[in-house]
């Protein structure tokens, strides 16, 4: 259930009044309404815009996914360092995945499978502020960074600029699965806290707003919440309650009323894609969960409704979604699956849901301007332990890059031959980070753009995007 006010105030039941409606759209830019922001665009004419067409969806594999289980499975290294499980043929000659990634493996040449990623940090929480700030002086994750420029929300739709999309977001029933490491991946450093990623399970400040005023008892669930929208922009309609107001202030009460409603109810979609993406069958055995203490919140049940929902966002003009997917702290001791325990469950729901994204946003005619991006907070030690698991390991992690218009097709960097670090081209935060805002945003523009965070922006544009990336 989405909640209602987090200070325990009360709400009432008098309307939703005017003012604070239209402020739902404020920006980050000098605290900018979305009614201004529309104001100022039009003003402007048709100069060049400072972001481009393009989205970014980040899967992150928390807790930190092995290299050689998944992308690299290194057959040539020795029985103790290869993947435990065998390999796979990829559509790219010579290129193999983990035996858990057949549908992913018949994908790679939409991919860019990068085998040369290092930060070097080993500790969960500053290895994925880290891998999600890329690195930039803010200390903030990439969305906020986004959200901060761009601002909060989208100037079209209304859509927060940013969200994350954690197994809660998409149902009440999912309620406590993947949580322990959310905190790390949205970090906002010196960022403003209001540019952290909107959760649509949490009822921050956007949601708040939306729902200020409206009784509890009809913000019960999604459903009523996406109901009472409905009955707002009618109402509003019907009375001509916004006649007086300014034609950007209309704009931005339709933005706010038709867009985030729609796209956030998946019921909406076609049976027969639900059942594509869906991973409800990857259910947690009960002897797993009795064995591993953080086995339960582990399920990747809720993985496919996740990625679908990223999708709509996307569609919906959302520029920056993080899909989180818990449980690859694969350790083998008492708080966490092994490699076999952790593999079995969790691989073959990434395998199926990220290759459903993958062909839906080829079937939508999506891929050139949706980037979807495969990472965690650091790879796995090469060695496997005697409980069967691995270590954590920042000297080599896995990385994937889909789509977004960049070239694909190709294996960036290798590993060494025990697969513990690159041998030759090394990729860090600061590439991934470039390449990432390269895709967002139009560089030579964002140069000359007043009241953006100079560090920030000296940091995108001196940083060097992966070079096999570029286009030519």
């Amino acid at each position: 259930m989405l909640s209602l006010y987090t200070d325990g105030r009360q709400p009432t039941c008098q309307g939703l009044s005017r003012r604070r409606f239209l402020q739902v759209g404020t920006l980050g830019i000098g605290g900018l309404t979305l009614s201004q922001l529309l104001s100022a665009q039009a003003q402007a004419g048709g100069g060049k815009s400072l972001l481009k067409e393009k989205s970014v969806v980040i899967l992150n594999l928390q807790g930190g996914p092995s290299q050689f289980e998944t992308f690299d499975p290194k057959m040539t290294a020795p029985r103790e360092t290869r993947t435990m499980f065998g390999d796979t043929k990829t559509r790219l000659p010579g290129v193999n995945f983990g035996s858990h990634f057949p549908q992913l493996a018949a994908l790679a040449d939409k991919m860019a499978i990068v085998r040369c990623f290092r930060h070097g940090i080993s500790s969960h929480e500053p290895a994925a502020n880290h891998v999600m700030a890329g690195g930039n002086p803010s200390k903030g994750n990439m969305a906020s960074v986004f959200a901060r420029i761009a601002g909060a929300s989208s100037p079209r739709t209304g859509i927060p600029h940013a969200s994350i999309i954690t197994p809660p977001s998409v149902g009440e029933e999912f309620a406590g699965l993947g949580q322990r490491f959310d905190d790390f991946i949205t970090e906002t450093g010196s960022l403003s806290s209001s540019l952290k990623p909107f959760d649509p399970s949490d009822g921050i400040e956007i949601v708040e707003n939306m729902k200020l005023r409206i009784s509890e008892k009809r913000l019960g669930d999604r459903r009523n919440l996406l109901t009472q929208l409905d009955h707002f922009k009618r109402r509003f309609e019907q009375t001509s309650a916004l006649g007086g107001a300014e034609r950007f202030e209309q704009q931005a009460f339709e933005v706010i009323a038709g867009g985030m409603s729609d796209a956030f109810d998946i019921r909406q979609e076609d049976p027969r894609l639900v059942a594509r993406y869906d991973t409800s069958m990857f259910t947690m055995p009960d002897s797993l969960r009795k064995k591993r203490r953080y086995a339960n919140e582990a399920s990747p049940i809720s993985l496919g409704k996740q990625l679908l929902l990223a999708r709509r966002l996307v569609e919906a003009d959302c520029r920056f979604v993080t899909v989180t997917s818990a449980g690859w702290d694969m350790h083998g001791n008492r708080n966490n699956f092994n490699m076999q325990e952790g593999m079995n469950l969790l691989a073959p729901a990434v395998d199926k849901a990220a290759s459903a994204f993958i062909q839906d946003l080829e079937d939508r005619g999506l891929s050139e301007r949706v980037l979807l991006v495969i990472l965690g907070e650091f790879g796995r030690t090469p060695l496997i332990a005697d409980g069967g698991g691995r270590g954590h390991w920042g000297d080599l992690c896995p990385l994937i890059f889909v789509g977004g218009g960049l070239p694909m097709g190709q294996v960036i960097g290798r590993s060494d031959r025990s697969g513990s670090q690159p041998e030759g081209q090394v990729v860090t935060p600061a590439n991934v980070f470039a390449t990432i805002m390269g895709e967002l945003f139009d560089l030579a523009e964002l140069r000359i753009t007043p009241g953006v965070p100079t560090d920030i922006v000296s940091y995108m544009t001196s940083s060097e995007p992966i070079p096999q990336l570029v286009r030519r």
